[in-house]
């Protein structure tokens, strides 16, 4: 009797027990995703906070902004790196939530200021993490961790086209379209009121995007607060080929949901995407709500899309797809 090689190849397996081991540790090498937003269970109109977890135990907090309950939360755990895409208080987190389920999905209680520190030292600092960014964002950063007492040092630079690596990922900077102004108050003294009296702010250089390349394999774009731009296509795909992309679909500020498709189905054509900065109470009960831009994100994109329920983990094998959680 004639067998196919796919046909042979459960036999194969299944008569030479030992190839199983290997087969099954293979499988395990996935990379972990928790997001922290503001209520359990739900997709919020501030969340941005993701961390991304490598089979090596590396841990990565992603613009941890206003949803994370500074370096005491609980959800954090161990931090290894911060990254920061830019420096608006939503991403770096000029104030944050006090207690989790505070305030509605719309518009969550953050109540504690942190300026002109940022939640985003704050936590780096406590967790004796590394802060990495591109563009001129690191001297800002090193100056902070100074000013609290830390090692300037921690801030580390990546720019765009070179790589740092952290444990078992290597990160990269990608470029992003959007603004990277600095408020008056982070920074603070007689220089920080001056640009607010004038209504000006600071400026760190471009804002960024990243690619993660972790040690199962898989690229991961994020992309910050972004438009549409030809690198998403000429590097992200091309160049990193990334597998999974976090897509910000909140208009006005970043891509709405039909530009953003446009972004994952013409340009990146990742295999799955995480919805990010919606700027709405997107689900309900762990639904997505109808009529939401989430829900339109959903249905234009032509590649499974995960909504980021807040502290629900979904786990991803080097092709990028959702292993569970999804």
């Amino acid at each position: 009797m004639r067998h196919s090689l796919r046909s042979l190849l459960p036999l194969f397996i299944g008569g030479i027990g030992v190839v199983l081991a290997p087969v099954v540790f293979a499988a395990e090498k996935v990379v972990r995703v928790t997001p922290l937003g503001s209520h359990d269970g739900e997709f919020c109109s501030r969340d941005r906070a993701l961390i991304f977890e490598d089979p090596d135990g590396t841990r990565i907090l992603y613009d941890a902004g206003r949803t994370v309950a500074g370096p005491e939360d609980e959800r954090l755990g161990k931090i290894d790196v911060v990254l920061v895409s830019h420096l608006h208080g939503d991403h770096v987190g000029d104030r944050h939530i006090r207690q989790r389920n505070a305030g509605s999905c719309a518009q969550p209680e953050t109540p504690v200021n942190v300026l002109p520190n940022t939640n985003s030292v704050n936590i780096a600092l406590a967790k004796n993490a590394t802060i990495i960014t591109g563009s001129e964002m690191p001297k800002f950063f090193a100056a902070k961790l100074k000013a609290v007492g830390g090692d300037p040092g921690a801030s580390k630079l990546v720019r765009f086209g070179g790589s740092l690596r952290a444990g078992g990922v290597t990160i990269t900077t990608v470029p992003a379209v959007h603004s990277n102004g600095i408020s008056g108050e982070m920074i603070g003294g007689e220089l920080g009121a001056m640009l607010d009296a004038a209504g000006l702010t600071a400026y760190a250089g471009p804002p960024t995007g990243y690619v993660l390349t972790f040690s199962n394999g898989m690229e991961v774009y994020l992309s910050g607060d972004t438009g549409i731009t030809a690198d998403q296509e000429s590097a992200v795909r091309r160049h990193y080929d990334a597998k999974l992309a976090v897509m910000n679909i909140g208009d006005t500020f970043t891509t709405g949901p039909a530009e953003a498709a446009y972004v994952v189905n013409e340009l990146v054509k990742p295999r799955a995407v995480i919805a990010s900065h919606a700027n709405e109470a997107a689900t309900e009960e762990g639904k997505v709500i109808a009529g939401t831009r989430t829900e339109a994100f959903i249905k234009a994109a032509g590649m499974p899309v995960h909504v980021p329920l807040s502290g629900r983990t979904i786990t991803f094998g080097p092709n990028g797809h959702c292993q569970s959680g999804c």
